[in-house]
Order: structure tokens, then sequence, then C-alpha cells
């Protein structure tokens, strides 16, 4: 029979806290008063437990006996491999294909809407990835859609009947009108970098650019940035500065034209250069060139300071004359790169800069060698310490942009943004002496129900309403993500998706005043949706929400079996702490006196980031195989998941003699303190490339003063230096798991990235050795070419089937 499940919100997991700097009563580490999503601040809204179940039709023993079976031979007698029992590498085996099936639902990536060729409709484009196992890369596909909005209730999806993979792509980029798209080709060596133009019916142009003139594209997400003009004729982009000269050794002379090779020599390494850490490592400095598509003349943008790293350009309105800017951020790199990844605690500004053009005797632009000496690079934003994302108006009356000045003044990782606008010159001369105006200020203590600031990871490159003056913006919202519409004029924001829902929502793009969004949960595939403004009374008016029926998400019946579920809400919600803090609560059993699953307390990392209500496949993998999830959103490390675990015992949805507990990166840190300081709670443990000693980590990371703000708090910031004291590497030691090793009782699964830069794997590895000598049961896995997150495809899966057959192997 299947099991009935349901949502259930509740209210305060936890009883009373202070908003700032709290001491954990079980962990020594201070905490940091600007951590945004483990709310720190009182802005936590909503249910502080929310409970979701699912509805299993066929039980996971018969599941699991069923796959295994499936393609094998019964009379063929197989060798197990080292190390595995016959139980284990059955476990293995049914556990493998299932998790096959989830890691086959794709992914959408990016979205862009063009208006149809005869004026009705338009035409959708959607960017989708999908991990190619055999591969081990991600397959991306191209799949396009007619969109006819029929009725006010009803809108029509018309899908292409296949996707088209872009095979070698690393990224596409449309054009403003949407007749021309950017295909960008990077290289995997010193090869040149490829930028192909393609109309409507054909590829009307190819261009090869040799690492003489600039290395790959930055496509990053971060850097990144590729702009089209208003004509359509440039493009302003983001790539690799050129490759530097080596230097050349030999045995004897080298004749003057003849190569290395001739000669016997060979090219040195030349002095080494910093990078951005993280994801970045062999990566030369980001730098701004300019390509004419007619031509294929590509040169870089002068005037910009070799002490600056480029990226997120766009193109700023045009003017009469010659006179059309670039509007670029711009990273100070003339001192030590600190590790940019996941890390919105750089220093950075927006800078204006020419785009050195004249023109021919066809009248056409073309670009022009010049050192813009008539017009310097004009820093927009020197009052303040951190600016990104900078979008015009359609009108270009307006330039918007995001700060995380708290981030950068803190030290936090990530903290509360703001959105800040300037009011363009008319003239097109921007001034450092323009006024800064707060559209959404920093909020660091939200009243309940209220709008807690703003946690924004990205922008729409159009994020515009037809009005001009309206953005739609996603934003973390408690452990939610949801959509708001913004007004840069009057700086008015409002949540635009379903506030009832327990779903996370993110826009992919705008159809005119419409906006084509994706919403999930833990037990929900993401779902299309087509949102619209219904007129009222009401000068704000509400969105309507439509379901849209895709090809894109489709899963297997297998996977839907455990993703079905029965909601309701539970009216009956108690009192508690006046500031709470979230967990959201996955289980497939909710059938008390059937007994509990066993439970996986899942610990995000950073610690300035936060777990959302949207669709992972790993973990709804974890949670299929028979295995309660407790997601929690800590403020406190240790003492919140400690208390959130003892709650959900209390409420008889956990035993406390089935449970597990998984993290990574800070994570991994809490994972490893909460073994030790409570050495009899949990039956086992997985940590993926897991920070164990503090002491060890600040000489090895790319970020090193992560470590002092984590020992000090947000003093630590101050405290930070390359050649830490005995004082400081004491100080980093008692924070750290590896103080607590001897108390340790849990089996602990390592999953570590050989090439890591974040947390490098000698971290983990040291940890895992100690606690081998203390008798634990410990298993490493080290992934030779993976980094921090862990997610080339082989990897990512090997590491969540190994999660689940350990965790299984201990909760019998």
């Amino acid at each position: 029979m299947p099991v009935m499940g349901r949502i259930l919100l509740l209210n305060d997991i936890i009883t009373n806290s202070c908003c700032f700097n709290v001491l954990s009563s079980r962990i020594s580490l201070p905490f940091l008063s600007h951590h945004p999503h483990s709310h720190s601040h009182t802005h936590t809204l909503g249910p502080s437990l929310l409970t979701v179940r699912t509805s299993v039709s066929i039980s996971v023993k018969q599941l699991s006996t069923s796959l295994a079976m499936d393609g094998s031979k019964a009379d063929t007698p197989k060798e197990i491999p080292s190390g595995l029992d016959t139980t284990t590498e059955e476990e293995y085996a049914s556990q493998s294909k299932l998790l096959q099936e989830f890691v086959n639902i794709s992914t959408i990536d990016k979205a862009w809407t063009f208006k149809s060729g005869n004026g009705i409709g338009t035409q959708a484009m959607f960017s989708i990835s999908l991990p190619n196992l055999l591969a081990n890369k991600k397959r991306k596909f191209m799949l396009s859609t007619a969109i006819s909005k029929e009725n006010s209730n009803s809108v029509n999806f018309q899908w292409a009947p296949f996707p088209v993979e872009m095979t070698g792509a690393s990224t596409i980029v449309p054009s403003p009108s949407g007749s021309k798209l950017l295909v960008v080709r990077n290289p995997e060596n010193e090869s040149p970098t490829h930028l192909e133009i393609w109309s409507q019916s054909q590829l009307e142009k190819e261009f090869q650019i040799p690492q003489t003139v600039h290395g790959s594209v930055y496509v990053d997400g971060w850097f990144e940035g590729i702009s089209w003009n208003s004509d359509e004729t440039l493009i302003a982009y983001v790539a690799e500065e050129p490759s530097p000269q080596k230097p050349t050794f030999g045995m004897g002379y080298q004749k003057a034209g003849s190569s290395d090779k001739d000669c016997g020599t060979w090219k040195g390494q030349g002095d080494w250069e910093e990078d951005w850490g993280e994801t970045y490592a062999g990566k030369r400095q980001p730098s701004l060139f300019l390509i004419n598509i007619d031509s294929g003349e590509v040169q870089a943008v002068k005037g910009i300071p070799k002490s600056l790293s480029v990226g997120q350009v766009v193109w700023a309105p045009s003017t009469e004359g010659l006179s059309q800017l670039l509007v670029f951020v711009g990273w100070p790199s003339d001192s030590r790169k600190l590790g940019i990844k996941y890390c919105y605690n750089r220093a950075c500004a927006l800078y204006a800069v020419r785009a050195s053009l004249y023109k021919s005797e066809g009248s056409e632009l073309e670009l022009k060698d010049s050192s813009c000496e008539d017009f310097p690079v004009v820093n927009l934003t020197q009052t303040i310490s951190s600016a990104f994302f900078p979008r015009f108006s359609p009108d270009g009356k307006v330039l918007v942009f995001l700060s995380a000045k708290c981030s950068v003044d803190s030290g936090a990782h990530c903290a509360t943004n703001s959105l800040l606008r300037i009011d363009w010159a008319a003239n097109g001369k921007p001034s450092t002496s323009d006024k800064i105006i707060d559209v959404i200020p920093v909020v660091q203590c939200a009243k309940d129900d209220c709008f807690p600031g703003l946690y924004c990871s990205d922008i729409l490159s159009n994020p515009w309403l037809s009005d001009r003056c309206t953005m739609i913006l996603s934003s973390t919202w408690g452990s939610s993500q949801v959509i708001i519409s913004v007004n840069v004029l009057s700086g008015e924001s409002l949540r635009i998706s379903p506030t009832e829902s327990n779903f996370s929502w993110n826009v992919l793009t705008l159809d005119g005043d419409n906006i084509i969004a994706v919403s999930s949960s833990p037990v929900d595939i993401p779902q299309i949706k087509y949102g619209y403004l219904v007129e009222s009374a009401n000068k704000n008016g509400a969105w309507n929400w439509l379901n849209v029926s895709s090809p894109i998400f489709r899963c297997s019946e297998k996977v839907m079996h455990f993703l079905s579920l029965l909601k309701d809400v539970s009216a009956n919600l108690t009192e508690g702490a006046k500031k709470p803090f979230e967990a959201i609560f996955v289980s497939s059993n909710f059938k008390r006196d059937s007994g509990c699953d066993p439970l996986i307390a899942v610990l995000h990392g950073g610690p300035h980031s936060v777990s959302l209500s949207s669709f992972s496949k790993s973990l709804a993998f974890l949670s299929s195989i028979g295995f309660s999830l407790l997601i929690i959103n800590y403020r406190q490390d240790v003492n919140d998941v400690l208390t959130a675990i003892d709650h959900v015992i209390d409420m008889e949805l956990a035993s406390s003699s089935k449970i597990t507990v998984l993290g990574g990166s800070h994570g991994g840190f809490l994972t490893s303190h909460l073994i030790g300081q409570a050495p009899d709670m949990f039956v086992a443990a997985a940590v993926r490339n897991p920070v164990c000693n503090l002491a060890l980590m600040v000489g090895t990371t790319d970020i090193p003063e992560w470590c002092y703000v984590e020992s000090y708090g947000s003093k630590g910031k101050d405290s930070f230096t390359d050649s830490p004291s005995a004082e400081h590497l004491t100080l980093f030691y008692s924070k750290s798991p590896i103080s607590h090793v001897s108390k340790v009782k849990t089996p602990t699964l390592f999953l570590l990235g050989a090439q890591d830069l974040r947390v490098p794997f000698s971290n983990g590895l040291q940890y895992a050795r100690a606690l081998k000598a203390e008798g634990v049961e410990t298993k490493v896995i080290l992934f030779p070419k993976d980094v921090h997150a862990i997610e080339r495809p082989q990897s990512d899966f090997e590491s969540f089937l190994n999660i689940g057959v350990w965790f299984k192997k201990y909760c019998k």
C-alpha cells in the first residue's frame, strides 16, 4: 500500500536566540552577524520547519530487488571486488541504477525570447544541460518553442520536435533583435578561440582568434561578459589576456627565425602569475576586447589599467557622434588575489571606458587604435566598496547594479545585497561625482513577514518590463527562492511568485510583460511557469501563474514513484521562538506506528549560504532509497543542528538510533565538529572536501582570510595576514574539528577533490588518517581531476552512490 504523505508547516524550531554575535554553547566558533542565509538577521519568515512527505507506491526493497535483476544473468557467478561483500555489492548495483534515473533529469541553464518574424507571438530558446556519464562531461542542448497566449487563462508552447546538441559550444549569446547568434568555442589547449556568427538560416562568419591576441573567452558566469552593441556590428567581451612570451632554453646557438624544434630548444615556464583561485587555476587575467563582426578585426580596449581584472561588460546607451561607452566591473588585482569563486566579499567597482571607433570611407564604424587619452577610464562607484551586474534601463536613462558592500566590509562571503542606481548623464559623459541612489537598501534585521532583504546571485541580461522602470529579479526569501518586481524609480519591491507555495521560483526570461520561470520543491521536479499580470482595482495588480507542458523535465516512472505526494497544510501551528531558523524536512514515511526512516541531517556550506526548497537530484535520490532528510539552515552551527535533530526526534519523525550527517566544505567542517562534540548521536557521517584543520588550511587555501573570520568573527578581517603568528595558529587549531578527534566514534566517508584550491585535500586526508589511528572506521575516495565542488558527472555520481551505500550500511 502506498504511504500517504503531506506537507506539514510548523513554527519555530528553536527558542530564544540573539540576532548578533551569538556564541554556540557547544562550539567555540564565533557567530558572524553578517551571515545572511543562515538567518543571523531576524528576517526569517514563515514556518521554521518545512516538512515534505512523499507517497511511495512500491517499497524501496522491492525496487532495489527489481533493479538489481535487470539485465543480469542469474546463473553467471560474478567476482566480488576487493573490500565488498555480497550484500554491499547488491546495494551498489541497485542504487546505481536508481541514481542514473535521477541523473537523467535535465536542467535549464538559460532562456531567451524573440518576437516572431510575422509579429504574432514569440519565439523562445532554452539552453539545456544533462550529464554525460560516459564522456564525463555535460551535454548542452538547445530547444526552441513558439509561444502564443490564446486568452487570459491559457498559453500555448509549441515545442520543436527535437533538441539540437551544441557540441563544443562554450556559450551562446543572441543579438538584441534575435536575428544573429554568437557561438563561442573555447579551445582545451593553446589553440585559437573560435567565434561564430549565425543567422536564422546559416553560418555567416567564423573567426579564429590566436593566443597572441587573447586566450579563452570567459564563460564562468562571474567575469563573463559578452555584449552586442545596438546596431549589432560590434561585440564587446571578456577574455584571457594574450599568452605571455616565455623564455627559451637550449644547448646550442639559436639562429634568428628558426623554430625551437630545429635548434633543440624548449620553452621555459617564466614567472608565476597569481590567478583568482578555485576554478581559475592557470587562467590568465580577464581583459576587455572588441570584435567587428563585419571585418573580423579584434582589438583590446585601450586605457584600462593593468591592475584591473575586467568582467560583466555592457554597452552604454548610444549618443550622437562616436562617443559610445562600455561599462564594466573591475576588480583590483595589483596586490594579492584571493579566491573569488563563491566569494562576494571582493572589492569591485563599475567603470566606464570609450569604445575606440572611427568612421571609414564607407561610413561604417571600425575599431581605432587609440590610447583614449581624451577619455580616461572613469570609476563610477568610487564611494562604495562593491558594485557589479550593471544593467541599463531600456530608455538609457538609468544604470542599476547590485552591491555586496556588507560582505566586503565584514569579510562574510555572502550577505545582504543592495540595489543601486545612477541616473545616466544625457550627454553620455558620466562622472565620478554622479549621485548613487539606494533603490533597495541593505536590510540587516527585517521585521516578521516583511521583505527580508535582497539576496540576488544574478540579473537577467534584459530584466525590464515595458514601463522601462520595473525589473524582475530572483531572490532568496527564508529557505525559498522567490521572484520579485522592483520599481527602480520609487524603490517599491513586491513578491510576485505565489506566497502560499513552499516551492522555490527562478525567473528564466521575460516575454514582453510576461514572465517565464521555473518552480520546484525537494519532491517536485522543475516545472515551467508562465506568469502574467492581472488587471485589478489594486494598483499593484496580481500575478497569475500558468503551468506549461514541457518535454524538458521528463523523468522515468521509477523516479515518479518517489516524487508523488499528497499536500495538506496543518492549521495547528505552535508558537515558538521569537527569532526562529528554518529547516526542510523530507520523508517517505509519516506513519509513526510503522517506525521512522533513518535520517540524514544535510548541512550547507559557506557558512554564508542557504539550502533552498528546490529540487536537488542528489538529495531526491537519497530520499528515494529510504532516508528522511533534515536540511538545516542553521545560525549557530553545532547548537542549531543538534536542536533541530532533537526537535524532529521529539515529534517522532526520526529515531535517535538512526541519525546520519552529510556536509561539504563548511558543511563538512560542521559535520566533523558534530561527530566530535556529539559522538554518540550519529551512526554514520559523510563529508565532501571538509574543513578539518584551520591551522593547516590557512597556509594552503586560496581564501586564507576566511580562516581568520571563522575564528575571530568579523574582527578577523582586520587580523588577516599571510604570515600567521603562533597565537593565530593555536587559536585556529582549537576552533577546528581535529581538536576533538579523540572523541569521534562515527564511521566517516571522505570524498575529496585533488585539484581543490579552496579546501586542499590534505585537510580531509589528515583528519581521515587521524580518525583511522583512533580506530574509527573510515573510507576515502580521492577524485584526481576534481575541484572543490566535485561536480564532474562521473565524480558526482560516484560520490552520492557511495554516500547512499555508506549510510545504508550503518542504518540497518
